[in-house]
């Protein structure tokens, strides 16, 4: 007889002689019975954070989904001093510092296909000092000039997104370091050697993979990182003093309106138009690669393309010059777009059995219309300055253009230049280690230009030939060319995983590469023919 039965027969047959007891007992286990006939619900399953180990340390499942994700970062401070021959403005500032916060995301999913991956990267920086700011970062977007009692210029808020890329088999796109680079500076804190190092740029590029380490890469880059400006005049013209000084020069420079770089092209016998020389987003940078990593270290071959090309001519002058009148030249228009071109090769070889982690790296670049390739302005005015000193109240300005347009002939005639750099890394001990490295640049302009300008007036020499204008125009700093020695040394300490401390200091010397020029800083009439700085800087950085 079942429970169910038996306590219904108690119940009912039994009902009248049943003890009070035994109804209770009854009771109870048909209402039990009758609860766990009843359907329920059951709370859902959580799921927890898996470790993937598919990609290397530091990876975990995203709940929910078969994609693989590492969160890392950094946080750094950096001190800054470098030495300066004047206190007017900031040229006082001898101090800088840096506070940087980093935020890296990679995620990773296994397809049919290979590996699918997204690689994102943050930079958030406040930079003071005259020597940490930068208005060409500015001019780009990525940095804003923090406001404040005396601080225009001298404090920034520095806002990147240096990387922002997929990668799918071969395939790679979005804002990633450029594939020409090699030695990207990847053993210095303050990054001042000669060396191609455009750490981030927006590209679409393809990668392929053969046998023993060998791969082969073709990509289109944004050009507008790798600029340097084609120089420009402005409608200004000056003289030469007798002293060697400059009186009434205007490159129509401004950090924050750049539209204003002008230079001049004959229009006509008497009468010039100054056209725009402000580059313009036409072509992409065309890159080829030719790499090899194998154990012993890895080795690379690199060319690349970039277009040079202006605006139109616009307001024409007549009667600018007595000197045009009698040239006879030909009415100019807008100059044709012009190519340069950049070469670079590399090696980098492991040293184990001096000591383990030591590496050295040696490379050589060539370019012409090209600077950013060779990284000859890195120093002195990365990116898109017209001229610039190695230090606050520097003796004489370097200048930095990828092309000089030709008055008279209405043509782009272009800069050279060229590097060569090497860097040792050495391990004194686990937890000490140095890194040594030199390099040597040098740029040169294609005299055509220069002569041309300075004949009709434009920025160099007036009409006039007497011999205290002619000794000014041959000293003149302006378009001549330069030479510049970067070599330092660090010390870092790791006293922990993930913990550096480290000191490293830079010896500059910037030169002309013949003759001489007056000393901007101490005397105009005294010639000199080069330049020293000297820089130190101090990090703590913290990785995770």
């Amino acid at each position: 007889m079942n429970m169910h039965y038996d306590c219904a027969w108690g119940l009912s047959v039994r009902k009248k002689h049943a003890s009070i007891l035994s109804n209770t007992w009854c009771l109870a286990l048909i209402g039990n019975a009758s609860a766990a006939d009843l359907p329920t619900k059951k709370a859902a399953s959580i799921e927890y954070v898996r470790v993937c180990t598919a990609y290397g340390a530091g990876f975990f499942y995203i709940p929910g989904s078969d994609t693989c994700l590492r969160i890392s970062g950094r946080a750094r401070f950096d001190y800054l001093y470098q030495t300066s021959n004047t206190r007017t403005g900031t040229g006082g500032d001898v101090s800088g510092y840096v506070g940087l916060m980093r935020l890296n995301f990679d995620a990773r999913t296994q397809t049919d296909y290979g590996a699918l991956r997204a690689f994102l990267r943050l930079d958030v920086a406040s930079r003071t000092g005259p020597f940490l700011t930068s208005a060409s970062r500015q001019r780009e977007g990525q940095a804003f000039p923090a406001l404040g009692a005396d601080a225009y210029g001298r404090a920034q808020m520095f806002n990147n997104v240096d990387k922002a890329f997929i990668q799918f088999g071969g395939l790679t796109a979005g804002r990633a370091s450029s594939f020409f680079d090699f030695y990207a500076h990847d053993l210095e804190i303050i990054g001042g050697s000669h060396t191609s190092d455009n750490y981030s740029t927006n590209l679409l590029a393809y990668t392929a993979q053969f046998a023993d380490g060998f791969s082969m890469t073709g990509a289109m880059e944004d050009p507008t990182f790798r600029r340097s400006p084609i120089y420009g005049t402005g409608s200004a013209v000056g003289a030469f003093t007798t002293s060697g000084g400059f009186a009434g020069f205007n490159n129509a420079f401004n950090p924050f309106t750049p539209s204003t770089f002008l230079a001049p092209i004959i229009v006509g016998p008497g009468a010039v138009a100054f056209q725009d020389v402000t580059q313009k987003n036409r072509v992409p940078d065309f890159v080829g690669v030719l790499r090899m990593d194998r154990p012993w270290g890895s080795a690379q071959f690199s060319a690349a393309v970039h277009e040079i090309n202006g605006g139109d001519a616009s307001s024409v002058v007549s009667g600018v010059s007595t000197a045009t009148a009698s040239l006879g030249i030909s009415p100019q228009g807008r100059a044709a777009s012009a190519y340069g071109f950049a070469v670079q090769g590399g090696v980098k070889i492991n040293l184990p059995f001096i000591s383990p982690g030591d590496v050295l790296y040696l490379q050589a670049a060539y370019a012409q219309g090209a600077l950013s390739y060779t990284g000859v302005a890195n120093y002195t005015a990365p990116y898109d300055a017209l001229a610039a000193t190695p230090s606050v109240g520097g003796s004489f300005q370097q200048y930095y253009a990828d092309a000089v347009l030709n008055p008279t002939t209405g043509k782009y005639e272009l800069s050279t230049s060229f590097s060569v750099v090497g860097s040792l890394l050495h391990y004194w001990s686990p937890a000490f280690r140095s890194a040594f490295f030199g390099s040597y640049a040098q740029i040169d302009y294609n005299s055509n230009g220069r002569n041309a300008l300075a004949a009709l007036g434009f920025g160099f020499l007036p009409t006039g030939t007497s011999a205290a204008n002619t000794n000014a125009f041959l000293n003149s700093a302006v378009l001549r060319g330069t030479n510049q020695i970067v070599s330092g040394a660090s010390l870092i300490w790791n006293p922990v995983k993930d913990l550096d401390i480290g000191l490293e200091g830079e010896y500059v010397r910037t030169a002309l590469n013949n003759g001489v020029t007056p000393d901007l800083a101490k005397n105009s009439l005294r010639n000199v023919s080069y330049q020293d700085v000297a820089q130190f800087r101090f990090r703590v950085q913290r990785d995770f």
